[in-house]
């Protein structure tokens, strides 16, 4: 049995939380990148440089690149064979997630109560998801989502006779309500399968993986694929402006369904696809 001591969750959390919000990924920086390569609107160009061009001066300049600084959103892979000390995980990850707000200058965006909506001063509770897995490693994987593009994110219980082509037509219709809503280019999550809730747990937990990183299925990476080119037909365009980049990437995520059930969960991501992960 390995252990993993409580501070020592809080101190990566904390730096992940201000990591994230501060450096853009590799990923994300080579999407636009190439995707200035391929834009043909002269407006959707000059937009892809300057989100460029904004990810650097946050970089550099320790800044966050967007105002909305996000829910802090944790999936963690919890090997079986690792003992957390001197405290809970689900309290690590949160007071990580306080003290990497406060001390990275971060917008607090969460309301202690959904109706009430008093701000609970301090970015916390995060969302968190457990996973037990084989081994005694502790993974980490978090994001900051931003409120943008989670409020125009969809999920719908299509009947199995919809079949792909219902899937498809869900996945683009709520690509083109949400227009320039959720800041695009977009990294577009999606679930199919499961149930109600697990489908979209399935579409968030797709947006953790690096952009350009296909479905180990076949079939579901050349879906990805194709959704991406049916997506950048839609014509939204960098933040709205217009363009062939409403999409950077399309992930999906599926898993086994009940015989008279096709759920299908869209989360949508903005530009600022933030996400960052430690080992311990």
């Amino acid at each position: 049995m390995r252990e993993v001591h409580y501070h020592e969750i809080v101190e990566k959390v904390a730096q992940m939380c201000e990591q994230a919000n501060y450096d853009l990924g590799e990923d994300v920086i080579g999407a636009f990148k190439s995707a200035l390569q391929h834009e043909v609107s002269a407006t959707g160009k000059d937009v892809l440089q300057q989100l460029i061009l904004n990810a650097e001066i946050a970089a550099s300049e320790r800044v966050p690149m967007c105002q909305d600084t996000g829910v802090a959103v944790f999936i963690v892979e919890l090997g079986q064979d690792c003992h957390i000390v001197g405290g809970s995980l689900y309290e690590a990850i949160h007071e990580g997630v306080r003290k990497g707000y406060k001390e990275g200058y971060l917008r607090n965006s969460i309301v202690g109560h959904p109706l009430e909506r008093k701000n609970t001063g301090d970015n916390t509770p995060a969302v968190v998801h457990v996973e037990l897995v084989p081994g005694d490693r502790l993974k980490i994987h978090m994001t900051a989502k931003g409120g943008g593009s989670e409020n125009m994110s969809a999920l719908k219980m299509l009947k199995p006779a919809d079949g792909v082509q219902g899937v498809k037509e869900f996945i683009l219709q709520t690509v083109r309500v949400a227009g320039p809503n959720a800041c695009p280019p977009l990294v577009v999550g999606v679930g199919i399968g499961g149930n109600f809730e697990l489908c979209a747990y399935l579409a968030k937990k797709s947006l953790f993986r690096p952009i350009g990183v296909r479905n180990e299925r076949p079939e579901i990476a050349a879906l990805e694929e194709e959704l991406i080119e049916e997506i950048n037909r839609l014509g939204i365009g960098p933040q709205g402006m217009g363009g062939r980049t409403t999409a950077l990437d399309v992930k999906i995520e599926i898993y086994p369904c009940h015989i008279a059930s096709l759920p299908v969960a869209v989360n949508l991501n903005c530009h600022a696809s933030r996400h960052k992960e430690v080992v311990l």
